[in-house]
């Protein structure tokens, strides 16, 4: 079977990742990149590692016109121009198979639509790339739980939270920018696994249904002075006016629409945890049964004294916003595998190559978009939202957070 050509759009961090990924996965080169900035470097990583004959292309339309499909890694503020130009170049003549999206989809529930309004008109196979409904601890964890899921009931709570010690590029700490803070960043993914561990065997993703939710955001850090310096000098944006928060919190209530049954989904996420590195941590709680995902715990340890520390490696190839280049050390031997990449890049391969509809698609991407613009709401409004209310959808359709507008001082100062 001829191999899926993939070209990425955006050469940063995320491209890295998932470069880095493709080198797990069978089907698939990396044929292509177009970039503002890193297309060169993303280019000579793929040919040096083996995953393909990748060249860099001067704008989207050669992109598209060069490979078989494209993934949208570039910074959130600029994914729709992009997949303007994509729809373009697919108008003019390119014949993609599919196209992903990195998450999350929208900064707005109008900026999302708006995406999968262009990946429709493009009549385009499409993926939300949400790697966390990949990790083969969480599908092993429901497989593994599914007798006594269906003979107990099924899981009534979730619990999930991504935390690591704050963002690598200075965008991303800009909310008018990325569309937030680290509810915008992190907490789609933890909303959206949870939704997912609390869907029936056998239920497509959005089968249970968002009830309510209540949230709460906070920036704890900015009052400790010698850390806002650090942070001002990391990001280069200036929090006293455009603040974001570097925590958030909240519970969705949700309904089986077949049995009337309420489930919780809780999420926590932070830029705060000064530990190890990045932290993966979600459990699920049903009658009688429970399982628990600690990304920190790792089958190779690895300890560095203070004398040694001087010749040690980049901490981060041990372990993703590692904080330590001394002490005891989380290592995880294969990142892109354990946090879900290889997977989700294995259903999108599959989708685009035998018209398979993939795990998660933009649709699904702008309604975990709008369950994260919901908590944004909450937290303002300090109540609970009924997210039954038609009048509430339509005004999350208009809705863009004071924190994503640079007045986050009305909300966290």
């Amino acid at each position: 079977m001829k191999e899926l050509r993939l070209g990425f759009i955006g050469a940063g961090f995320i491209a890295r990742f998932q470069a880095e990924a493709l080198r797990n996965v069978r089907g698939a080169q990396l044929a292509g990149v177009y970039a503002l900035k890193g297309a060169e470097e993303l280019a000579a990583q793929a040919n040096k590692t083996g995953i393909g004959d990748c060249r860099v292309y001067s704008s989207v339309a050669e992109l598209c016109k060069n490979v078989d499909a494209v993934a949208l890694l570039a910074p959130n503020f600029v994914r729709v121009e992009l997949m303007e130009e994509v729809t373009e170049a697919v108008r003019a003549g390119a014949e993609l198979k599919g196209i992903i999206c990195e998450k999350p989809l929208g900064r707005t529930v109008a900026e999302a639509k708006r995406l999968v309004d262009l990946v429709e008109e493009a009549g385009l196979p499409n993926a939300y790339f949400e790697n966390q409904l990949h990790m083969k601890c969480i599908q092993k964890a429901l497989q593994q739980l599914e007798p006594q899921r269906k003979s107990m009931g099924e899981l009534t709570l979730a619990r999930c939270a991504e935390e690591h010690s704050g963002p690598h590029e200075g965008w991303f700490w800009d909310p008018t920018r990325q569309g937030g803070g680290v509810l915008s960043d992190m907490g789609c993914h933890s909303i959206a696994v949870a939704w997912y561990i609390l869907t029936p065997v056998g239920k497509p993703l959005t089968f249970m249904e968002p009830v309510s939710v209540t949230a709460d955001v906070a920036l704890l850090k900015w009052g400790q002075e010698k850390y806002r310096k650090q942070l001002l000098a990391r990001m280069g944006v200036d929090y006293a006016k455009v603040p974001a928060e570097d925590f958030a919190t909240g519970t969705i209530t949700f309904r089986n629409p077949e049995t009337g049954q309420l489930v919780r989904g809780q999420f926590t996420n932070s830029w705060m945890y000064d530990k190890q590195g990045l932290r993966l941590l979600m459990d699920g709680l049903g009658p009688g049964y429970t399982f628990e995902v600690n990304t920190l715990r790792s089958p190779l340890e690895v300890f560095i004294g203070d004398e040694a520390a001087e010749a040690v490696l980049d901490a981060e190839s041990a372990l993703e916003k590692a904080t330590a280049s001394r002490g005891l050390l989380a290592v995880q031997p294969n990142e892109a595998d354990l946090y879900g990449y290889v997977a989700e890049l294995e259903d999108a391969v599959a989708a685009f190559t035998q018209g398979l509809t993939p795990l998660a698609t933009w649709r699904y991407g702008l309604e975990i978009t709008k369950l994260c613009q919901a908590s944004y709401m909450a937290a303002e409004r300090r109540e609970t939202l009924d997210l039954t209310d038609g009048n509430m959808q339509a005004k999350l359709e208009g809705y863009t957070s004071l924190i994503a507008q640079g007045k986050g001082a009305e909300v966290l100062m």
